[in-house]
């Protein structure tokens, strides 16, 4: 299968990148990340979560965030939603696209939403119904498709049944997630042709963490399968407090990089995006994991304007 001429950036920064910061980010911060993704181009900004704050502090200003954001045509600001009680606080805050999650490892998916696999369907199949019901977007996520830091390997067939049975419940996109950074091209590919038996590649969308370095090749791989959405982070930011020792998302900056390089439309402005990632990394006192958000910063410098 030949390469997507053109591929969909999923940016998860603002939640799944800051979500696990230790330091409460103000609102007014969050807010100009948002609208600097915005101004670089991207058309899918997960921007919150409508989850408890007891549990996940960074994310108590859920409501101040959908309230704020500067909306623009053409890009869409989803949520994600554990619950019914998320999904009522969601829709509450105007919210026109929510995200589920579950996991392809049982373990994972009680210490991440303290209930079985089965049990996490039962949780959001009636949100799922409500959100369609009220003409609302549903995208799905699977935590765990390429290994698990409780159970090792997951396999294929795991991964495919989750997938088909998100997709015949109506999310309209399947995200599937290495989340502790371990796939391989190999393994990557094979997911894929499992998942894609009974789900349109289409409707398959990958979000890979780079703990091993396998990340860009990994969505290389899974590109040549015909895979054109991609979940990425700004600066690289992220990781997962269930799964220790796994890196950040793959970095925004280094696969728009890739795919200008391989003369994909992205619709992304790089040095745009390079201010975003600038922009949250030194709020947080830190530097990009990104390696062209480095190189590029290093040619500013060398440079002046």
């Amino acid at each position: 299968m030949s390469l997507p001429t053109k591929i969909k950036i999923v940016e998860v920064g603002p939640r799944d990148g800051l979500q696990n910061e230790a330091t409460v980010i103000p609102t007014p911060v969050k807010l100009q990340l948002i609208e600097m993704l915005g101004e670089a181009g991207l058309s899918v900004i997960e921007s919150t979560a409508f989850v408890s704050p007891k549990w996940v502090p960074q994310m108590a200003d859920q409501s101040e965030i959908m309230h704020g954001i500067l909306r623009r045509t053409g890009v869409a600001y989803p949520a994600l939603v554990p619950n019914q009680k998320g999904f009522e606080a969601a829709m509450a805050a105007n919210c026109e696209e929510i995200a589920i999650f579950t996991a392809a490892s049982e373990t994972f998916c009680q210490k991440n939403i303290n209930c079985s696999i089965e049990e996490s369907f039962a949780r959001f199949e009636p949100i799922i119904e409500a959100a369609l019901e009220r003409g609302i977007k549903v995208r799905g996520y699977v935590s765990c498709v390429l290994g698990c830091p409780y159970e090792g390997d997951i396999k294929p067939a795991i991964v495919a049944e989750i997938a088909t049975r998100l997709h015949q419940l109506g999310c309209y996109e399947i995200s599937l997630g290495d989340t502790i950074g371990v796939g391989t091209p190999l393994a990557a590919r094979k997911m894929i042709d499992a998942a894609g038996r009974n789900v349109p590649i289409k409707k398959l969308a990958v979000h890979f963490h780079d703990t091993f370095g396998q990340a860009l090749a990994n969505i290389y791989a899974v590109m040549e399968q015909g895979v054109a959405t991609i979940d990425s982070s700004v600066g690289g930011l992220g990781g997962c407090p269930y799964a220790k020792g796994a890196s950040g998302n793959v970095a925004t900056e280094d696969v728009v990089y890739m795919l200008h390089g391989m003369g994909r439309d992205t619709g992304i402005d790089l040095d745009r995006l390079i201010d975003a990632a600038i922009f949250i990394c030194e709020y947080l006192k830190r530097t990009p994991s990104s390696k062209v958000a480095r190189a590029l910063m290093a040619k500013r410098i060398a440079v002046p304007a």
